[in-house]
């Protein structure tokens, strides 16, 4: 028979949260989610005021305190700084959401500029962003669980490195390098520091975000344009996902129901890396 701990909704009371990227479509609404379960909130952002914004459309009711912290993922002594805000106010981390990353037009190939001529330095940018804004933040915020020997981390990967996508060569190998560290971290931290420190992804699919929504709809008729279509057209639920969607995800790899998972990238896609096209 489960425990009553499985068997209790979603309940993070008392608990601290980090998250970066959470003034993000995605990050916003998986900070929300975790309001509104109970937890103290705390998002990192270079832009402050736009993380209090965010922080406004928490529930009211949720129970938790929630913090707005400067700092830039890519910035090790601001985390240092900011690591030492969150614990001074809460007390301790309980849990890591790595959800800053992002893509650079130019790094990303179209027929004014092919592969053979993506600058190093865009590709540099798209790497450090997606890979190293996800190991920094961890080795600072993730410290402290280590020391407790307790604690998630949940980093966001992307469809994108089962299935590299045309165009966006850099992006792909970056997720796909965010994916492989989270294999490798959650080894690594079970064995050197507790089996209760656990790391896992999750992979979300296509979802309408202000990065990419001008390239699979129209934005004069909100039609789908031809890449939005052939990604539908290969997506088994034939829809693109809601941020909603990824709320359910994080907060199971959170909770004491997924307690002996660790390691894993879950698909959140509609189907999309299930489907052989045929």
């Amino acid at each position: 028979m489960p425990d009553a701990q499985v068997r209790t909704p979603y309940d993070f009371s008392g608990c601290t949260a980090v998250v970066t990227g959470g003034t993000g479509v995605l990050g916003g609404d998986m900070a929300r989610a975790l309001a509104g379960a109970g937890t103290n909130v705390v998002l990192l952002a270079r832009n402050l005021a736009r993380a209090e914004e965010v922080i406004d459309t928490f529930p009211k009711e949720g129970g938790g305190r929630y913090l707005a912290v400067r700092a830039d993922v890519l910035d090790r002594a601001a985390l240092d700084e900011a690591v030492g805000t969150v614990l001074d106010t809460f007390g301790q981390i309980d849990f890591l959401v790595n959800g800053a990353g992002g893509n650079d037009p130019k790094a990303t190939t179209n027929p004014e500029q092919r592969f053979f001529d993506l600058p190093l330095g865009a590709m540099e940018a798209v790497t450090r962003l997606n890979l190293f804004g996800t190991i920094l933040p961890t080795q600072v915020f993730a410290r402290p669980m280590a020391a407790r020997r307790r604690g998630v981390v949940v980093n966001v990967s992307s469809v994108n490195a089962s299935r590299p996508l045309t165009r966006i060569a850099a992006y792909s190998a970056s997720k796909a390098a965010v994916s492989n560290f989270t294999q490798w971290l959650a080894v690594h931290l079970a064995e050197e520091y507790g089996p209760e420190l656990r790391v896992n992804a999750i992979m979300p699919g296509f979802f309408l975000t202000e990065q990419n929504r001008f390239l699979l709809t129209e934005k004069e008729t909100g039609a789908l344009t031809a890449r939005g279509r052939k990604i539908l057209d290969h997506t088994p639920m034939r829809r693109f996902g809601d941020p909603a969607d990824l709320t359910g995800a994080l907060l199971w790899l959170l909770s004491p129901a997924s307690r002996f998972v660790t390691g894993v990238v879950l698909p959140v896609d509609g189907g999309f890396t299930a489907f052989s096209g045929v």
